[in-house]
């Protein structure tokens, strides 16, 4: 069951102000729990700016989703997961760890962003997908769930088709029993060649926050209750 936070003590961007086009909307402001759920309600999201490393906060425009009905499983793929297992929730901070790419020029999941995001799974608010091969942690993925918005934040691979594996089994998880998706949103924030793959559209801006008005008010699937 997700826990209650303290409200945000913010004043956060509304991305409906914002220029066609542009994807930082403001800078500032903390990683709180608060914070963080007013800001993915909003339809904004946390990343340092580079090379300042300034806490800025994103709306993209367009705003890429996954369209739940609309993954694509390819039969390689589906090979591929046949030598997978998969958890949910079991490895929240390995995972995140792992899509830190430390090595990576343009790193922003810092100490900081970690345990903000810890913290934030610790309320039932974030969640993560593990891929696992043996006992090895091969793949998976971790976001925040607010309603029947799962806002994905980053995904990693070690073995070939891991993090596609993790995306099909939050596709599944987020379907629920009664496979019931309509009006929920998958948001994956930028459109890349790999999400493109799967399935991943672009939308204009405005009809992206339209459809998260919606979808917040939706039960959640990954905390019932």
């Amino acid at each position: 069951m997700s826990r209650l936070v303290l409200p945000c003590e913010w004043e956060l961007p509304d991305p409906r102000e914002a220029q066609p086009g542009e994807d930082l909307v403001g800078v500032g402001a903390d990683l709180a729990p608060g914070t963080l759920l007013q800001a993915y309600s909003m339809g904004i999201f946390p990343m340092d700016v580079q090379p300042e490393g300034v806490l800025g906060w994103w709306s993209p425009d367009p705003r890429a989703i996954l369209p739940l009905d609309a993954l694509r499983i390819t039969r390689s793929l589906r090979k591929s997961m046949a030598h997978f297992s998969v958890t949910r929730d079991v490895a929240f901070r390995e995972v995140m760890a792992a899509c830190s790419r430390p090595t990576a020029p343009d790193v922003w999941i810092t100490q900081e962003f970690l345990d903000a995001y810890c913290l934030l799974h610790e309320l039932g608010w974030a969640h993560s997908i593990e891929v696992w091969s043996g006992t090895d942690l091969v793949g998976g993925l971790y976001g925040v769930e607010i309603g029947g918005l799962f806002a994905g934040e980053s995904m990693f691979h070690r073995a070939r088709d891991a993090s596609k594996a993790a995306l099909v089994a939050l596709v599944d998880a987020l379907g629920g029993a009664d496979g019931a998706r309509e009006g929920r949103v998958l948001d994956v924030q930028w459109r890349t060649d790999h999400l493109g793959t799967m399935g991943a559209i672009e939308m204009p801006r405005s009809s992206y926050l339209d459809r998260i008005a919606e979808a917040i008010t939706l039960p959640t699937r990954l905390s019932p209750g």
